[in-house]
Formats: C-alpha cells, structure tokens, sequence
C-alpha cells in the first residue's frame, strides 16, 4: 500500500498535482542504469533502449518508476532498500497476482519480467507496462461533471465486482493464500504490524485489539482480495468511465471479499476535507452515489447479499488503516519512509483508531 494513498492533510484542489504524474529520481531510489538496461535487454521482449527513467511522485511505498523507451513506456515497481516489517513489499506475489488476472482479461497493466536478484538494481523488482490513463487523487473528482462522477465510481464499484467474481483455484491462484479464518489472520497480522512500530500508546487500538479478535464474522466464501482498492489505485480511461488497469497488488491474497469492499466503502466515512474521504461533502450534488447506492449495486453484480455488520467492516478497517499508518511512522523513525508525506500519514492513526472505535461501539462493544 502506497504512502500517499493514506488520508492526508493536504488539500483537495492540490491533490492531482501533488501525487500525481513523475519527478526526478529520488537520490536514494536512484537505479544503476546501465545494470538495468541490460536486464530488460535479456528479460523484456522487444525492448530497445535507451532508456529515460523518472519516479512517480505517488505509490512511494515501492518506489515505482516509468521507464521510457524510443518505441514504448514501461512501469518498475521495486522493494525498498533498508530494513523492512516481515512480509511486507513482496513484488513477486504483485507480479504473481497480475499475471494470472492479466490472462483472464482483467484490468491490469501487462506483466513482463520479475526480478529477484537483489545485485541488479539492490531489491526484488518487476516490469510491467505503462497503461495510460487518468489517475484521481480527490474521491470528490474536482472539476468533472456530476454525470461523469457518477460513472466512474459505479465503474470502480464493478471492477471490484468483478474481480470478486473469479474462483481463484480455476485461474491459478489456489495457493495464493491461506484458506479460511480470514478475518482473524489479518487482525493478528495488523495487530503484529502495529505493536512492532508502536511509539506512543493510542488507547482506542489497545481497545480494538481487544474486541476485534472476540467479535469476528463468519468466513465468507474465498476470493481475491486487492486489499487497497481504492480509486487512486486504478487508471480510467482519458475518455471514458473504463478502468483500464488496478494498481498496487502489494496487499493481496485469498481471503473475504466483504473485506476488499467495505475498505472501499471508507471513503464515505471520512471527512471530505480529507482528498479520499467524502463524508459530509452533498453527494447528490456531486453525483456521487451513496454508501447504500454502492452497497446495493455491489450485491446486484456479484448475485449476493448486502453485508448486514458494516458496522463491525468498518471499524475493522479503520483499525486496519491506522495500523498501516502506524507502520509509517515506524518507518519515518527508522528513517525508511519514501514520501515526503509520510508523517503526515503518521499523525492519522489516533484519528482513524477513534473512529473504529466509533463503529466499534455501533457493532456492539
């Protein structure tokens, strides 16, 4: 999960331009060039140099790179260097995970090499190619038409729909994951997660890791889950509400898909002063489809039921998140942390802890 992709103070009219498009190469992401030239000349077929390399300003979890080339454009995704939380960056299940979509015809970019010698470039990394697109960095989509809004969220609710509808055995995925308990792996991994970059004492997670674990769902049945869909993670078309491809596979498994979707639905729980949050923002207004519109266009597409614990999915994934905000600011300690936002992200996770529990209470507690 990027950095950038965390809720944040920056303004919304300055989210496109903040997170959006390349810069420069950070020096300390910097790629030995020629060493990486050759590889894509012995692994990307019909590469031919040179090669211009510029750094995405978002996705700065893995640094991620376009790669340009006289006759085509590549993306790079790549572990960071320093010392990382177990499990966490793994660009050879990304890399696994599109590959297998990409042969069923889902939307995502075109995988093309993985690379697990760390002497290459010094981390495990993989290209793919570059899908052009828009990518909005504000859920209330500044500057388009309530119609246009309107069509790009419901296409963001049916990619996911989609991607929930495959059997992930039939498609060579069986082995992606763990079966069963879902649920109670990713509160004690997030619960890991947390207490290993854990600073201050946030009362509200020492509550949620508590009650979470006593409180948990019925398994639904096993699917691929994303694990960060959110809007910034996918490229639409520049003429049309069509997800041309979902970004960031860093969190995906097998698991729930009620998990995968009620993270989505968070963007209707926090404040629209936040640029992925829209809660209080008129959405009639901005044509943006209610959490209930979403929740019951959702269960049109993949033929099941509403969730009846949103509540409970929430607050779980609100506690999810502040987790993975506290990981950032182990890493803003540990001096690893890649985005000049990253402290900012830090600073979410008493606000995002309190409002889990919020929905915690709701649920029950």
């Amino acid at each position: 999960m990027t950095d950038d992709a965390k809720p944040s103070d920056d303004a919304p009219q300055d989210a496109q331009t903040t997170f959006g498009g390349t810069r420069e190469v950070d020096a300390r992401y910097a790629l030995d060039e020629a060493a990486l030239d050759r590889w894509m000349r012995e692994n990307v077929e019909d590469y031919a140099g040179p090669l211009t390399i510029r750094q995405f300003k978002g996705g700065q979890s893995n640094p991620t790179y376009e790669l340009t080339t006289p006759a085509h454009a590549y993306v790079l995704r790549r572990k960071p260097p320093g010392v990382l939380l177990a499990s966490a960056h793994a660009m050879d299940r990304e890399f696994t995970v599109i590959s297998a979509l990409y042969a069923q015809g889902f939307p995502v970019a075109r995988p093309h090499a993985l690379c697990t010698d760390d002497a290459v470039i010094g981390s495990m990394f993989y290209v793919m190619d570059r899908v052009d697109g828009r990518v909005f960095w504000d859920l209330k989509l500044p500057g388009l038409q309530p119609t246009a809004r309107r069509a790009i969220y419901e296409a963001q609710t049916d990619v996911l729909a989609a991607l929930h509808s495959f059997d992930p055995v039939a498609i060579g995925l069986g082995d992606y994951g763990k079966p069963g308990n879902y649920f109670e792996r990713q509160v004690g991994r997030w619960t890991k997660q947390y207490r290993a970059s854990e600073i201050d004492p946030v009362p509200a997670m020492d509550r949620l890791i508590e009650y979470l674990p006593a409180t948990l769902p019925t398994q639904g049945p096993t699917r691929i889950v994303h694990g960060d869909f959110r809007l910034d993670n996918l490229i639409v078309a520049a003429d049309a509400p069509e997800v041309r491809a979902v970004l960031d596979w860093e969190l995906s498994t097998l698991g729930d898909p009620m998990a995968d979707f009620s993270y989505m639905l968070i963007g209707w729980v926090l404040p629209a002063t936040m640029r992925n949050g829209v809660a209080g923002a008129d959405l009639e207004a901005l044509g943006i489809p209610t959490m209930q519109q979403t929740v019951e266009r959702y269960a049109a597409r993949t033929g099941t039921d509403a969730p009846r614990n949103l509540d409970w999915l929430l607050a779980y994934n609100l506690f999810r998140l502040a987790a993975i905000c506290q990981g950032i600011a182990g890493r803003v300690r540990d001096g690893t942390a890649a985005s000049a936002h990253a402290v900012s992200m830090a600073a979410q996770v008493a606000p995002l802890s309190d409002a889990a529990w919020a929905f915690a209470k709701k649920a029950g507690a």
